[in-house]
Formats: structure tokens, sequence, C-alpha cells
């Protein structure tokens, strides 16, 4: 199973391409797409549309998970942060995947089993969990890898309770 992990933003989008074959979890692909503070909003958009697109079409995932949007004090940001979480909920869908969001507590508990874990805690967590050489950096790269692996063990509760299920 592959699921493409967005960490959305407007300047920074995280994305985590991350493979489940077995038992055995890794990290195919890990990034930002970066957009210039000063272009505007329809470029940018633009520009992330294009980029995480190609993902799409380049890793066939199965399922696009999201980070919720949150509550955030800067409203310039929490908008920029629903049209880009928007835009990839349109790109999943297009590209035939599942989509599902997830909130940053949520994402936390699952990845570092605590949902108040720092962004360096997560990165930790992240590194470990896909057994990867280095800290990933940027944090958002980290937390759409998380997003990613979060999904991933809900997907696992979620077969279990399914299989209980069953006569």
């Amino acid at each position: 199973m592959f699921v493409l992990g967005i960490d959305p933003g407007l300047s920074r989008c995280g994305y985590g391409v991350v493979e489940r074959s077995g038992r055995k979890t890794e990290a195919v692909a890990i990034g930002v797409v970066r957009t210039p503070s000063k272009a505007p909003t329809a470029q940018r958009l633009a520009s992330i549309h294009q980029e995480l697109r190609c993902l799409t079409e380049e890793y066939h995932p199965d399922v696009v998970a999201i980070e919720r949007v949150f509550f955030q004090v800067n409203a310039r940001t929490a908008m920029g942060v629903a049209q880009v979480s928007g835009l990839a909920m349109a790109i999943g869908v297009l590209a035939g995947a599942e989509v599902v969001e997830y909130t940053p507590n949520q994402v936390k508990e699952a990845v570092a089993g605590w949902g108040s874990a720092s962004k360096e805690q997560m990165q930790r967590m992240v590194q470990s969990l896909l057994a990867l050489p280095h800290l990933p950096s940027p944090p958002d790269a980290a937390d759409a890898a998380a997003v990613a692996l979060c999904h991933l063990a809900h997907a696992s509760s979620r077969q279990l309770i399914e299989a209980a299920k069953q006569p």
C-alpha cells in the first residue's frame, strides 16, 4: 500500500510517500514543495498543484492522507493551509485514491504515542520508524511522513476490527 502524506502549507507543503508491504514500511519519497512568499496566491497554488499531481502520477498512492486544518492564530496562514488542503483532496480524488484527514493530535499520538510531542520528537520518531539514515528535514517533510504513518497505524486498527467482526 502506498500512502501519500501531506502537511499542507502555502509556503512549505510537506509530502511523504510511504509504502507498506507486509510488515515492512519504508519511505519512498520525502520532501517539501516551496513557493515564494511574494508570488501571487494563484501562482503558488498552481505550483503546488503541479508538484502534488506529479507525485500522484509517479507513485499512484492508494491513499492521500492530509493533516487536517487546525486552528491557527494567523487567519492568513490558515487560509493558505485550507486552500492547499482542498487542492490536495481534489488531486487525491482525481488520482483515484482514498482521501482521509487526521488532526495534528491524531498524528502525534499514532507516531510518537503522545499528542503533545514536539517537532523534534516527531522528526526522531519518523526517522526511527522508517529507518532513515538522517533526521528528516525540514519538519514539514517529517510531518507529512508522520501523517502517512498515522494512516497506516489507523488502517491496521481498522483491519483488526473488521477481522473481529467476521464470523
